[in-house]
């Protein structure tokens, strides 16, 4: 027995090592693609830098805030790039709105521009993905100036792949959830058909058995219907009701809870009465 115990004691700690491991695996895999960042432009000495980083991505609003931050080179900047040498003009691309104008020799500071969303819907969450295109062209003095766009991300919930570029400097990028909300998400479904199926077994118990109004089993059952209700709302990324998580998995797990709960309830109360009246 004791080296049972022993056996079972170094399983479940290699059980937890190899579940930790894989953790670590997925952390490092999801940092690696966080700090990757794509480009495209010229690299001439003399160039304005525009550094845009997806600082947040609303989905329900298919909207993203692009942090933008523009650094003139060379000839075309003073002081390291903190100032244009004239006055510069940042045209933007359609899906951004307006452009941005920095006179000579005054500090340029970082703006939060939002950008518009093509494709995808928030109701295939969480496996919803968007489009947009981001595109920068720059003019000093009234010429145009050589532009190297560069994006990154910062936002965790979400994944960002650049899936074309064009002649004029843009380019084509592609947003989709991130690998730990998916993961999560699916977590999610699993639980909640789980906490289901084990009321509904709870429930057939009772009435099978003629078991009576048990209080504490129907306490234990209703509370599984709020605390569904509550799990569902810690979702990533808050996603409203009438996605892909809510029609394959909760919506169904509330209706059997509350089935259970209403069925043993009444079995309960049928068999007390004839308790009573025997």
């Amino acid at each position: 027995m004791r080296w049972k115990g022993v056996a079972w004691a170094a399983g479940v700690l290699v059980g937890i090592g190899l579940a930790a491991g894989a953790g670590v695996w997925v952390h490092a895999a999801e940092r690696t693609a966080g700090d990757t960042w794509h480009s495209i432009g010229t690299e001439e000495p003399d160039r304005i830098d525009v550094n845009a980083t997806v600082q947040k991505v609303d989905a329900v609003g298919r909207e993203v805030t692009l942090r933008v931050l523009v650094v003139p080179r060379g000839r075309l900047g003073e002081d390291d790039g903190v100032a244009p040498a004239g006055d510069l003009t940042l045209l933007n691309s359609s899906s951004l709105r307006g452009d941005q104008t920095f006179p000579a020799h005054e500090r340029i500071a970082s703006a939060d521009l939002p950008i518009a969303l093509t494709g995808g819907a928030i109701t295939d969450y969480p496996f919803d993905g968007y489009e947009s295109h981001i595109q920068f062209a720059a003019v000093q003095d009234g010429r145009p100036v050589p532009v190297l766009l560069t994006v990154d991300k910062v936002d965790s919930l979400f994944g960002l792949a650049v899936t074309g570029s064009d002649s004029s400097g843009g380019l084509d990028i592609r947003l989709t959830r991130a690998t730990s909300v998916l993961v999560f998400a699916l977590f999610m479904m699993f639980a909640m058909w789980a906490i289901a199926v084990a009321v509904a077994l709870g429930a057939r118990h009772l009435i099978a058995r003629g078991r009576g109004l048990v209080w504490p089993a129907f306490g234990f059952m209703a509370a599984s219907l709020f605390a569904l209700a509550s799990f569902r709302n810690a979702a990533p990324g808050s996603p409203p009701i009438g996605t892909l998580l809510d029609y394959t998995a909760f919506l169904w797990a509330e209706l059997i809870v509350a089935l259970s709960v209403f069925a043993s309830v009444v079995a309960g109360a049928v068999v007390e009465r004839a308790n009573r009246t025997g």
